[in-house]
């Protein structure tokens, strides 16, 4: 199977419709459906239910998408991580993602300590908003990234566990509420002057809701303290707060497991290296 047909494949089942596909992909729809055609034919099975209106995909289908996007991310990373090397000449610097404004205590104590390391290659730091660092690991643009679930996807990935921990709700200090000992997720959710925060999805969209729509931490810690919104964060964000600021702790909260993440067939020795110094700290 060529990236090309993989390509093909995955633009005519976002689309649901193969003429929007072609127009997509650049190219007339008849040699499109042929190419479509022939996959099938080569799998010994249908991919799609066509329909006077479209197309739909059977099970093979959503197989084939899911296994497909994974495909041809990869290679996109290759291509990129490759190019970052020969732009070096030779020598690139690992780039490691984490979210902005999050871990900040974990990630100096991390980058100081693998600086210290006789074998230590420069390191890249990439802030990102929420949610965007698993995509920047998948397709290259990073070679390491900080995650954090249960909100990061990371499978696929080889993880270490850096730290595992409570989350507290960061509140206006002065607000009623800021004088609770504890509080359920579903409280914390439902103070009716402090709507939650709304990050961006990863086509840059916003969920509806009344909260405002944010990028990162430095944001939402200045709307915090003026009183416009609050946030759920972990609780070691306690280290990091100014005057102005409550903290309640959350009942029933999942824990957050922060992982340095990466992909299992790295072959570079600065990721190794730096999974290695993580795993120390």
């Amino acid at each position: 199977m060529e990236t090309r047909e993989l390509r093909y494949f995955v633009a005519v089942a976002e689309e649901s419709h193969v003429g929007r596909a072609a127009e997509r992909l650049g190219m007339a729809q008849p040699p499109l459906s042929r190419a479509i055609a022939q996959l099938e034919r080569r799998l010994g099975g249908a991919l799609f239910v066509r329909t006077p209106r479209g197309v739909t995909l059977t099970s093979a289908g959503e197989t084939l998408l899911r296994e497909g996007r994974a495909a041809l991310a990869a290679v996109e990373a290759a291509e990129r991580r490759t190019r970052r090397t020969v732009d070096a000449g030779g020598r690139a610097a690992v780039v490691l993602t984490a979210k902005a404004g999050a871990s900040s205590e974990l990630m100096v104590k991390l980058l100081d300590a693998y600086a210290a390391e006789p074998d230590a290659v420069a390191i890249d730091v990439v802030l990102s908003p929420p949610g965007h660092q698993a995509l920047m690991l998948r397709d290259g643009r990073a070679d390491v990234a900080i995650l954090h679930r249960p909100f990061d996807d990371v499978s696929g990935f080889d993880v270490d566990t850096l730290t595992v921990e409570e989350q507290v709700l960061i509140l206006p200090a002065g607000h009623p509420s800021s004088t609770r000992t504890s509080m359920t997720m579903a409280e914390a959710t439902s103070i009716p002057d402090l709507p939650l925060p709304r990050w961006p999805n990863l086509d840059g969209s916003y969920p509806d809701g009344p909260g405002p729509e944010l990028r990162d931490l430095t944001q939402v810690l200045q709307l915090v303290r003026l009183g416009r919104t609050a946030i759920v964060l972990p609780e070691s964000a306690r280290a990091n707060l100014r005057d102005g600021l409550a903290v309640v702790p959350l009942a029933d909260a999942p824990q957050v497991t922060t992982v340095i993440a990466w992909p299992p067939h790295s072959t570079s020795p600065g990721v190794a290296g730096l999974v290695r110094t993580a795993s120390r700290l």
